[in-house]
């Protein structure tokens, strides 16, 4: 079963998917710039395709998504100003 959610960043919405993946969720976040997803993110692949990626670790819900940080992202989401440790709520306004 596939969750759903629109979550506010900012002036705009980012679509919220979460599923049961094996042992754990699968939780990606998606905006019109980039995405960002769980420990399940392939980083390298993402930046061989020069996604607008961010990866977050150790979450299992929406809630702890949310409230987590930044744990690596590609080179274009450096380029956007995002970097490890930063807020996800903050990257959620810029990847919107």
């Amino acid at each position: 079963m596939i969750k759903y959610r629109k979550i506010k960043a900012g002036e705009k919405h980012i679509d919220a998917f979460m599923m049961k993946l094996g042992a754990k969720n699968l939780i990606v976040f998606k905006g019109s710039r980039g995405y960002a997803m769980c420990g399940y993110l392939n980083l390298g692949v993402s930046q061989k395709f020069h996604d607008v990626a961010v990866k977050i670790v150790g979450v299992s819900n929406f809630r702890e998504a949310l409230n987590s940080k930044v744990h690596a992202c590609t080179y274009p989401a450096r380029r956007l100003g995002i970097y490890k440790g930063q807020a996800m709520r903050d990257v959620l306004k810029i990847i919107a």
